[in-house]
């Protein structure tokens, strides 16, 4: 049995309580200034919003499942039918990658018909940049989904730089955290989440790239954070060997639960009905209700794991990047009786695999319609691409056949210490090139008014001390 929460009952769910969105109360909130290798300070809210306030960060001892308000625009989760998922894939990938040098790579992948008629695919990287990024080495990078535009990297010297993808530029840094950035995503096209040392987690959002919240409980270093894919809740731990629950629509602290360990990753899986958290050799895999479902003992230490959905849309495995130079697919049964199982070896590297990631894209006119890829870094200084239509069922499999399935492509840095990755969709062409057509800036407009839209959805942080005010007196 999983150890008790600390304060109550820890059960996840994406039915957080929800509130009418509201416009910002200051419309002229000043962007991050750009400049192309120059640090800017982030906006003046970021420096004028105190850390802690009166009714904020409260501990709540519940579950995330409580009542909404009032009628509010949901979070886009993606609810589309296979079609318009297929219809919507890109057809090129990006892969962007940080160092220890403080080096930020960035490659163009695509996948073409090896010859007319066939079915076979030649896959290629071709680099599109490499340049220092920071002054310190980078720690966490992260793009943003479903075909934005922005890119975000943290490092050691306590500056998140936001990048614009398609015009290949800085636009600025964050500097918000005073501790080195631990881990950095995007829960939408609209806002960025960060962790950092400082032991506090920061929510920004992309339109002005204005702090709306700034999170405390923690007691020390946030090592890892997750946002489940409905992207109302999210989970983080850390050095004080706690698993957190965050509620995003309203920007408040939930539950905690003492896991007994320091937990290196938490992440859930492309349902969100499965969460794992992992320390050292060890992975935890629990139900939303912290049921403990599955405990894997690793052959040798890991640095990344991750849930993927298979190239065939069913079913997800779970990918494990080690010491042991390589990743290692293990099958996750619905039985708890069932231990996992290894059903494939990703290879190709000579030292530990220190990063992966994985995206689905579309393809040529050949017999699949699309497929997922999975990119790999390692501190070998290759970066290699993988194609997951290689993953054999587990029905398919001997006892002891465990296939070792090679990259499709590779790229060679020639040295460099790769520490993260990060993938993205590679349809939009640099504003330089001739493929950049009018068509594409009407997309990347209603792409824009779509996310000022959404940008909505989470309250501000000075409304939500508001609200919270109101609340204290009404009680």
């Amino acid at each position: 049995m999983p150890p008790k929460s600390s304060s109550g009952k820890f059960a996840v769910s994406a039915k957080t309580k929800e509130r009418p969105a509201k416009k910002a109360k200051n419309e002229n909130e000043a962007p991050v200034k750009s400049g192309k290798k120059k640090y800017a300070s982030a906006p003046p809210q970021a420096s004028a919003v105190p850390s802690s306030a009166k009714g904020k960060n409260k501990e709540e001892p519940v579950s995330a499942k409580t009542q909404a308000r009032g009628p509010t625009k949901s979070v886009d989760t993606g609810a589309t039918t296979e079609s318009e998922k297929e219809a919507s894939l890109p057809s090129s990938f990006k892969v962007i990658s940080g160092s220890y040098e403080r080096l930020l790579y960035g490659l163009q992948g695509t996948a073409s018909p090896a010859s007319p008629g066939s079915s076979e695919l030649e896959w290629s990287l071709k680099p599109i940049f490499i340049f220092p990024a920071h002054v310190s080495y980078i720690k966490a990078i992260a793009a943003s989904p479903q075909g934005g535009k922005w890119l975000a990297t943290g490092s050691g010297d306590e500056i998140i730089k936001v990048w614009d993808l398609r015009r290949r530029k800085e636009v600025g840094g964050l500097m918000h955290h005073e501790g080195s950035i631990t881990h950095l995503v995007f829960p939408s096209r609209s806002h960025l989440m960060s962790a950092s040392e400082d032991g506090t987690l920061c929510l920004f959002r992309a339109r002005d790239w204005a702090v709306l919240r700034s999170l405390k409980g923690h007691k020390g270093r946030v090592n890892s954070i997750a946002v489940h894919p409905s992207g109302k809740v999210a989970l983080s731990v850390g050095k004080d060997r706690t698993l957190r629950m965050w509620d995003l629509m309203r920007g408040r602290r939930g539950a905690s639960m003492k896991l007994g360990y320091e937990g290196e990753l938490v992440r859930w899986s492309t349902t969100g009905s499965l969460l794992i958290v992992q320390h050292q050799k060890t992975v935890q895999v629990y139900s939303t209700d912290l049921a403990l479902l599955h405990a894997l003992e690793h052959p040798s230490r890991i640095h990344d794991v991750k849930f993927v959905q298979r190239a065939e849309g069913i079913h997800e495995v779970l990918l494990v990047a080690a010491e042991d130079k390589k990743v290692t697919a293990y099958d996750i049964s619905p039985d708890t009786d069932v231990p996992l199982r290894v059903i494939a070896h990703f290879v190709g590297h000579s030292n530990r695999v220190k990063a992966l990631d994985t995206i689905r894209i579309s393809l040529p006119s050949t017999s699949r319609r699309s497929t997922v890829i999975l990119s790999t870094v390692s501190s070998d200084g290759t970066l290699n691409v993988y194609d997951l239509s290689s993953l054999p069922l587990p029905t398919s499999l001997e006892a002891n056949d465990i296939p070792q399935i090679s990259p499709v492509v590779t790229y060679d840095s020639k040295g460099s210490r790769f520490t993260c990755i990060t993938l993205a969709g590679g349809d939009t062409d640099h504003p330089d090139s001739p493929e950049h057509t009018t068509g594409d800036k009407r997309k990347r407009e209603a792409e824009a008014d779509e996310d000022e839209d959404h940008s909505d959805e989470w309250l501000s942080e000075q409304e939500n001390e508001a609200e919270e005010e109101e609340e204290e007196e009404e009680e």
